[in-house]
């Protein structure tokens, strides 16, 4: 009871300390109102001034995230269609030759752009599955000591620049590459050596520089998963990694979607280190053929590229940009339909 009387007491003061009326047993204590009135009129004014002022803040920054990707939409637009227009969209979609300064030039990018689809796609086939099952280590069975040492090594393969990617690839993937084509196209009279410098190689570049995109991405995702999923898969009797593959996995689908999606962003749009890796020939896409990407081939001509030239270089980068933007649609339509499902 004393207790309990003390802490009337206390609220009795703090509510007299603000001008509230207070309720006894003869009525209720006078306060002064209007005081009262003013002062909350006041707070509020200054709590909704300083909510619109945050409010119009955040808008900008969101309006100038808009303005940016509708500002590089438009310039992509203006210098990329002429050179459509000037070359022909069907030669430069549906040609293989590509010689730009040749008395007669050519500006076939349809190999450069098969060689970009088929070397992110098994990038990805390499890199996403790693990637997802480190993280599912990482998020539900890796001790203390075993986190302590894969999350190190993944935040300094995500530090790591691109072109120490691309140096290490030329100096340890490429001979490791050349020696193994010299075995298997050894006393071939067709097969054209590329000296480690392929496709092959660079698959394998781009698989190590998403991991820790992937990983991240995943795990956080998994970690999102409620725990009631996890123990009720677990009271069923479950085991560890029947919970993760069989309840958690496909909980966190969409997350893993999205790590998935990065992955191939993040594939799509490098050029030092494939530039260094994959011999930088226009060629069909082969294992073993020295090939260019389409970021490489903008990166590696730009800077002499002068007329049509360099207006096919945009129009480069504006299939790169619609690339990125149906695999975004592709995934938005995906989460889409899951949500549906799952709805």
């Amino acid at each position: 009871m004393a207790v309990g009387y003390r802490r009337a007491e206390w609220g009795r003061k703090a509510l007299k300390k603000h001008n509230f009326p207070i309720e006894t047993n003869d009525g209720i204590e006078k306060a002064d109102l209007h005081t009262q009135n003013d002062s909350v009129i006041k707070g509020g004014g200054k709590k909704l001034s300083g909510g619109k002022l945050a409010e119009a803040f955040f808008a900008l920054c969101a309006a100038f995230v808009v303005f940016m990707a509708a500002a590089m939409t438009a310039y992509l637009l203006s210098e990329g269609l002429p050179g459509l227009k000037k070359a022909g969209w069907k030669e430069i979609l549906f040609g293989t030759i590509w010689k730009p300064a040749a008395s007669e030039p050519s500006y076939g990018i349809l190999n450069i752009i098969f060689t970009s689809a088929v070397g992110t796609f098994l990038a990805v086939l390499i890199g996403v599955p790693i990637g997802i099952l480190t993280a599912v280590y990482l998020a539900e069975m890796s001790g203390k000591r075993a986190s302590g040492l894969v999350r190190p090594a993944v935040e300094l393969l995500a530090g790591i620049p691109s072109v120490v990617y691309g140096l290490l690839g030329l100096y340890l993937l490429n001979p490791l590459m050349y020696r193994l084509e010299r075995k298997l196209f050894e006393g071939s009279e067709t097969h054209q050596f590329t000296g480690g410098a392929n496709l092959l190689s660079a698959v394998l570049v781009l698989a190590v520089m998403i991991l820790p995109t992937v990983i991240n991405v995943s795990e956080t995702a998994l970690r999102s998963v409620s725990p009631g999923v996890r123990e009720a898969s677990l009271a069923l009797g479950a085991t560890r990694v029947q919970t993760a593959f069989r309840a958690v996995l496909p909980a966190a689908r969409s997350g893993i979607m999205t790590a998935a999606v990065l992955g191939v962003g993040r594939a799509m749009g490098e050029a030092m280190a494939i530039m260094m890796v994959s011999g930088n020939s226009v060629n069909a896409p082969g294992l073993f053929h020295s090939v260019r990407f389409l970021t490489t081939a903008i990166v590696s001509e730009m800077a002499y590229a002068q007329g049509t030239h360099r207006q096919v270089l945009f129009a480069i980068g504006l299939v790169l940009f619609l690339f990125i933007m149906l695999v975004n649609l592709v995934l938005h339509y995906l989460m889409k339909r899951e949500g549906k499902k799952h709805g």
